[in-house]
């Protein structure tokens, strides 16, 4: 399908677009703000829209008129999307409560379901709880991102505990696309009940062990989320990271990967000179590069960006760099001799979900989508 996603350049429009990408197979129209005038042009063909913009942030007026807004002059536009099949709102948990947020979010889904209704489109309304992931804004998107900036700048945020329910961005991601193929209906994926002071101690603790490099315990679902959006936070300043080389009159040892507690799997390739590997990427596997003998240039780029972020390495100088989710990577001998390198993943392989997706590390998507946005 042809899916008009609102909101693409956000926190959850980012991860909605990669995933739309990666796994969906549709053809995106990313619209943010700079292109929200464009609306009744860009809809024009779409078989489908996902509507994540929203306003979460202001005065109590701004937040409860604002939602309401972009769903008046969304539904304004709607009737150009003349083939339209399926409309798709993230909505929130909070939606129908007595605030200004609870209210404009609730307005928002009647007149999105009633335009819907009239168009003969299916309506999807979604309700996310609280969301995390990688690339969050401190302060703004979530509470996490907010513990993260403090934890990797030494500080000891002030917690009131309680229990929450978090949702990693692209478990949203995924229900919102599960709503292209569902009937009208209001939907509420569950995310993993924990409690704040609960994230907090963890995200210490991977930051205390990852300072040097060891993996920290890996022990579930939320565990990996939480460490993504941990070593989101540190790229790509904290790479590469020299790895001590302990020598003696038998020869040199090092220390690749040291993991607290965790599953993996460990291989190691050689690359013929000349040769690339890789230009893909992943949506959740934490993936570490070690080059060990041979020199190797190591580029990556975030999905839908352009800059290309380059770490040149060798094995004479052993060091780490893992990648990050969402962005691109690739690894290039760029010696005369082969080169040896120890690849690991937190899982281990499978064939059936291999969570690789193909992405040229210099072709952004934009220029695959070819869509004006």
């Amino acid at each position: 399908m042809r899916v008009l996603l609102t909101g693409a350049a956000g926190f959850l429009g980012q991860h909605t677009r990669v995933r739309l990408t990666a796994v969906a197979g549709h053809e995106v129209v990313p619209v943010g703000r700079d292109a929200w005038s464009l609306l009744p042009d860009l809809l024009v063909d779409v078989d489908a829209v996902i509507h994540v913009a929203g306003v979460n942030r202001g005065s109590d007026d701004q937040v409860e008129h604002g939602n309401v807004i972009l769903a008046q002059e969304l539904t304004a536009a709607l009737p150009q999307a003349r083939q339209l099949r399926h409309l798709v709102f993230a909505n929130s948990i909070q939606s129908g409560t007595d605030s200004p947020y609870g209210r404009g979010k609730a307005r928002a889904a009647e007149l999105l379901g009633t335009s819907a209704r009239s168009l003969g489109a299916s309506f999807a309304d979604v309700h996310l709880p609280n969301l995390f992931g990688e690339h969050g804004r401190p302060d703004y998107n979530s509470f996490v991102a907010t513990f993260v900036a403090a934890v990797l700048a030494g500080r000891a945020p002030d917690v009131v505990d309680r229990p929450i329910e978090l949702l990693h961005v692209q478990g949203a991601a995924e229900a919102l696309i599960d709503g292209l193929d569902s009937a009208t209906g209001t939907y509420a994926p569950t995310g993993t009940w924990t409690s704040v002071g609960t994230v907090l101690r963890k995200l210490q603790t991977y930051a205390s062990l990852y300072a040097n490099g060891d993996i920290p315990p890996l022990l579930d679902d939320l565990d990996v989320d939480l460490f993504n959006t941990l070593r989101a936070a540190l790229f790509p300043d904290h790479y590469p990271l020299p790895l001590p080389v302990r020598a003696d009159q038998r020869g040199n040892l090092v220390e690749t990967v040291r993991s607290h507690g965790g599953a993996g799997q460990t291989f190691v390739s050689t690359t013929r000179p000349g040769v690339t590997r890789g230009e893909h990427f992943h949506l959740r596997k934490v993936e570490r590069f070690v080059v060990l003998s041979g020199s190797a240039s190591i580029r990556l780029r975030k999905m839908f960006d352009d800059q290309v972020v380059t770490f040149d390495v060798a094995g004479d100088q052993p060091c780490i760099v893992d990648m990050p989710t969402s962005w691109a990577h690739s690894i290039a001998n760029t010696g005369d001799s082969d080169l040896t390198t120890l690849f690991w993943t937190n899982e281990l392989f499978d064939p059936q979900a291999p969570d690789t997706y193909p992405e040229p590390v210099g072709q952004p998507a934009e220029a695959r989508e070819q869509v004006q946005a």
